[in-house]
């Protein structure tokens, strides 16, 4: 081995000093300007002049090298040629190099502010652990929930609603993505961004994670067969929360989670102690698409009750003003809203009696079930005119309909959603499915996937097609119309939601161009994953489900009142209340009868009337009208259904 040179040293020295930042760039500058100073008096003591000692001719040096004003007054050749010099040198060094750095210094100062790399100094705020598709919708909904949000301040104590969101890198388009997002806009500066990974313990600090009101951990979307899945990242996040308030001696906050995959919901629960809901992601997009599939239609059900906008939402009043009132006596004194029922407090949880009798007595700890256009319309207001008593007894459990116990279903993509479909599907005991998956995907890796989330007992009939739905010559072959459903899924396996969306819309024009050859059309279902691309298709006849919306809206609303949670799952499972569509003639409505005559007639069947659904869509193409106004005449037209909430 060759022998390090003495230049080589000194230049790795330098290099260690130059590296530690701005404050050891300086003073290695500092140090050359020392010497530089040093070496150009020792040049021009020899000529003595005006220098009394040595110390003299370094200050005259030092004047040269930092203000080129005092080039003219130098007398003498040799004095000239080293003032120039220093002079020279001066720029480049002390000037040139002190600016460079001090810019550097500064530009990474302000990304460093950019990123959010400083502790947040807020408590009882919310926090959203990671930047996903789901994150902008989320920050939408928290900050349109008005009335929610109202409640929530006034049970935490606070003044205003602060948003924290932490990104593995905050930037400033995130800044900017935010200030554009039409719900939130000029209440961006609600939103703080930091940077940061969630089980980093100092990013954690950083967005006073353990001073939270509420924690919500979405769902990040992982490459396809990654052994890290955002399952593994929820858990390690929760650990880490966990193991940050053991060692600060800290009470736990209360979690909102987003899962994949509900049969990891053990693991959660032993992961954080702390109070949490856990939200399977996955799980409630298929039991939707499940519930669309049995009654057509449903999706503009959920798309109004689980996405921020117009028109309806669930929610949940506390008992402790309406302790005594009977479910009857409650809903007469609120005439802008649906009482759908009672939750009942247990050891473990609550007990969910949506559709309880109409005499059924609130308890102080019992939370009520309401369906209203706003938060105020659920508060007592001595100014509305109550409505008469209806009562309604016991729901009696309705079979479904002998022609609707055989489904078809063509599923179009794969995506890591399409095995807790099959095992939605195989919830319904009491239908059977026939369903074929087409996908590039090779049918090997989709029947492994399939067998390790189910059990298959032979109920769901599966078969896998091997195909580019893209290709028009393919999807001809499958033969579209003889299904009874087509679902089209965005895949998770592409660069971007976008894509995936763009994917899927084409292949639905295509879908359409062959189905409209033929006398019968299936119902379509389409899932988007990009909210942006929701009103790329409105007007057409397929429904549509973005699944980051209403994920979104779930995750913000539980953050906001937990026992939501239960409540979506009563009506979006199997068994229990369940939203359905009837035909009018099916009741003894006369000719022309308002909505409060039908609330009336259906009661008598212990069911719950909660709107109608239009066989012809209005100016801006809505089919369903859910809680319209009690004095107003419904004017049945044919074709049009009732919208109402009864047992299977």
């Amino acid at each position: 081995m060759l022998p390090f040179r003495l230049i080589d040293r000194l230049k790795f020295i330098v290099e260690r000093q130059l590296v530690k930042g701005a404050g050891f760039q300086l003073l290695v500058v500092a140090v050359f300007i020392g010497l530089i100073s040093l070496v150009g008096g020792l040049l021009v003591v020899p000529q003595g002049g005006d220098f009394e000692d040595p110390g003299s001719a370094i200050w005259w040096a030092f004047l040269r090298l930092t203000d080129p004003g005092y080039l003219g007054d130098d007398v003498g050749t040799w004095q000239r040629f080293v003032s120039t010099l220093l002079t020279v040198s001066g720029y480049v060094v002390f000037m040139g190099t002190l600016v460079a750095i001090l810019t550097r210094w500064l530009i990474a100062k302000m990304a460093d502010l950019e990123r959010g790399l400083t502790p947040v100094t807020l408590k009882n705020h919310i926090v959203v652990l990671g930047w996903t598709s789901q994150t902008l919708p989320l920050l939408s909904e928290l900050l349109g929930s008005s009335g929610r949000m109202r409640r929530f301040l006034e049970k935490h104590d606070a003044q205003k609603l602060n948003l924290v969101v932490l990104s593995e890198d905050a930037s400033a388009a995130q800044v900017h993505e935010i200030r554009s997002e039409p719900g939130i806009r000029r209440r961006a500066r609600q939103v703080i961004l930091r940077s940061g990974s969630a089980i980093q313990p100092d990013a954690l600090h950083r967005v006073a994670c353990l001073d939270a009101a509420a924690v919500i951990v979405p769902s990040a979307a992982h490459e396809a067969g990654s052994l890290v899945t955002s399952d593994v990242e929820t858990v390690k996040a929760l650990l880490s929360i966990a193991a940050q308030a053991r060692y600060l001696k800290m009470s736990l906050p209360f979690v909102v989670a987003e899962i994949q995959d509900v049969r990891k919901l053990p693991v959660i629960e032993r992961a954080y102690p702390g109070a949490v809901e856990v939200v399977g992601g996955d799980a409630t997009i298929s039991r939707l698409m499940v519930q669309n599939i049995l009654h057509p239609g449903l999706s503009e059900a959920y798309n109004e009750l689980l996405t921020a906008g117009e028109g309806n939402e669930i929610y949940i009043r506390g008992g402790e003003s309406l302790a005594g009132m009977t479910l009857a006596e409650l809903a007469a004194a609120r005439p802008e809203v649906i009482v759908l029922g009672l939750l009942k407090p247990r050891e473990t949880g609550w007990e969910v009696c949506l559709l309880a009798p109409s005499d059924t007595p609130i308890g102080p700890k019992d939370r009520v079930v309401i369906m209203a256009r706003d938060y105020s319309e659920t508060e007592p207001d001595a100014k509305r005119t109550p409505l008469p008593i209806i009562d309604r007894g016991p729901a009696v459990r309705v079979s479904p309909p002998a022609d609707r116990i055989h489904h078809r279903v063509l599923v179009m993509g794969w995506n890591r959603r399409v095995p807790s479909l099959v095992a939605e599907f195989l919830s319904y005991s009491h239908r059977r499915f026939e369903v074929d998956l087409v996908s590039v995907v090779p049918k090997a890796e989709r029947e492994q996937a399939i067998a390790r989330y189910v059990d298959d007992d032979g109920r769901v009939v599966c078969r896998h097609i091997e195909a580019d739905y893209m290709v028009e010559g393919e999807l001809r072959r499958i033969g579209p119309a003889n299904y009874d459903t087509v679902i089209l899924l965005s895949s998770d396996r592409l660069a971007s939601g976008e894509e995936a969306d763009a994917r899927a819309m084409v292949g639905y024009l295509q879908l359409e161009d062959i189905l409209a050859e033929s006398s019968h059309r299936p119902q379509l279902i389409m899932e988007l994953s990009d909210p942006d691309n929701r009103h790329l298709l409105e007007g057409h006849q397929s429904e549509m489900l973005i699944s980051p919306m209403i994920l979104s809206h779930i995750l913000a609303q539980v953050a906001l009142r937990r026992e939501l949670r239960v409540v979506l799952d009563e009506l979006f499972t199997v068994g229990g209340a369940e939203i359905q569509f009837r035909n009018p003639e099916n009741y003894p409505l006369p000719a022309s009868s308002t909505f409060q005559t039908l609330e009336k007639i259906v009661a008598a069947e212990g069911e719950l009337a909660l709107g109608v659904f239009r066989a012809i869509p209005d100016s801006r193409g809505r089919h369903l009208q859910l809680n319209p106004a009690r004095q107003d005449y419904l004017e049945l037209q044919p074709g049009d259904q009732l919208v109402v909430l009864c047992l299977t």
